[in-house]
Order: structure tokens, then sequence, then C-alpha cells
């Protein structure tokens, strides 16, 4: 079983901040980590590999610098890594972005299952896993909770709802991203680690995949921000007096029609 798990590096730290001037993060000082909801993808891609056999192939695009997060999957027992960097992925969306890990992921060969966590830490849209599966053509789950079963070419998954989960049967090759629920990631190995030291990914260029230039990059990005800004902190609060409460709520009535709401 060919299994390949899609991450990303993303800020290690929980109060981001905005360039007021030019509505980007502000990423000077502030160091990388793996996406913590991937670290879930690659330990289920692990776990199937020692249920199934078969080779884990850890895949991510970004800056040279990236390579460090692929050695830390390496450390963990991920077989291969893969980065796909080039300036002419620089400042794809997640449409862009899936589009060219996609092609990367053809260019790697046959897969049997891709795995991605559910959504990026830095990000929140939870878009690139299904997009993958868009350009590939191939089905698709998400929140995904529990892999059951594979057999017979089909693979069967919990899918976890708002009140309880779903079963899902869907035919191999597919993409699923998983949550937090789905098992307990490991730590890496004094072998691994070891082993790591040495590893030098795959460097995959644009050149290097059957791409059309046009769908990379800023070129291939549809998503235009208009604007990125922290919100102000308000506490403005005033006090309703009055003993009886049809009188309060009337007051309060004429209070929420003044500020625009309709009652």
């Amino acid at each position: 079983m060919n299994i390949v798990v899609c991450i990303k590096q993303v800020p290690d730290t929980t109060e981001v901040r905005i360039n007021p001037e030019t509505g980007t993060l502000i990423r000077d000082g502030v160091p990388s980590i793996i996406n913590p909801f991937d670290m879930y993808a690659i330990e289920e891609g692990l776990r199937l590999k020692e249920r199934f056999g078969g080779k884990v192939t850890v895949l991510t695009m970004g800056p040279p610098q990236a390579k460090e997060a692929l050695r830390e999957t390496i450390s963990l027992g991920a077989d291969e890594a893969a980065l796909l960097s080039d300036r002419a992925f620089a400042g794809s969306d997640t449409l862009a972005t899936s589009y060219s890990l996609s092609r990367a992921i053809s260019k790697l060969g046959d897969v049997d299952i891709i795995l991605c966590g559910k959504q990026a830490s830095d990000g929140d849209t939870a878009q690139v896993g299904p997009g993958i599966a868009e350009c590939l053509n191939i089905p698709f789950v998400a929140f995904v909770k529990k892999i059951e079963k594979i057999e017979n070419g089909n693979a069967r998954v919990e899918r976890m709802m708002e009140y309880g989960y779903d079963i899902i049967e869907l035919p191999l090759p597919c993409v699923l991203t998983v949550v937090k629920e789905i098992n307990e990631p490991r730590l890496p190995s004094l072998k691994g680690k070891m082993r790591a030291r040495k590893y030098e990914p795959i460097l995959l260029k644009a050149e290097d995949l059957d791409v059309k230039v046009e769908r990379l990059g800023l070129t291939g990005s549809p998503t235009q921000v208009i604007k990125v800004f922290t919100p102000e902190l308000r506490r403005e609060g005033e006090m309703l007096d009055g003993k009886d409460p049809d009188d309060i709520a009337l007051k309060l009535k004429v209070k929420l029609k003044e500020a625009g709401f309709a009652i």
C-alpha cells in the first residue's frame, strides 16, 4: 500500500500578529512547526503501513527550510519525503496549492491513500484536502475519526459528525482528512533521528511536474485578500435600571433598534 501524507509548516505561536500596512502575518522571529493536525495524519499513515505494509511518503510545499519539517517526519518513521519548492509556487492560495500538490502526487506514482490533517492552524480553511481530491478526481471524506478496515480495494471509515458519526465505504485511491480523535501521535525514535540527520528530501520544482503554469502561484490563485486586520477590543456596556421587567424589556428593545437590530 502506497500512502502519501500532505503536511504544512505553520508559525509556532498562538499570538499571531498582523502587519497593519501590508495585511500579512508577521513571521519574523517566529519558529515554524508541522501543523498540529497533520501530526495525526502522519501517525495514521504509519499505523496503516504497520497494518497493511507498504510505504509512507510525506509531501509538503514551501521554502527550502521546510526540509527540516520533512526530516522530522522521517524521524517518526516515514519512508520518503518530498518538498515542492519553486518561485513559481509563491503566493499560492488553497486552489493553487491543491493543484500543485495533486500534480506532485501524480509524479510520485500510484497511490492508494492520501492523508491530510483536517485543516491548517494558520488558515483554518480546510480546503486543500478536498481540493486535492477534486484535482485528482478521486473520492474524499473529511473529519475521519477512524479507519475501520481496508479490503478488496475499498476503505471503510468513520466520519465524525456533530452528534455522532457516519460509517462510509469508498473505493481506493481516496483522500481522507483526519481529526485529532483518530489517534495519539508517537515520538521519534533514536534510530529514526539518526536516519533523519542524514536524509535529504526529494526536491520537486515546477519544471519537474506536468503542470499548467497559469494555475500556479499568484496567477493561479483567484482568492484576493482585500484587507486583513485585528479587530479592536471594545468593552462598552450600559446598565438598564428599573423595577418593572416589562419596562426594562422595552428599554432594551429601543436600544437594539437604535443599534440596527431588526426586532
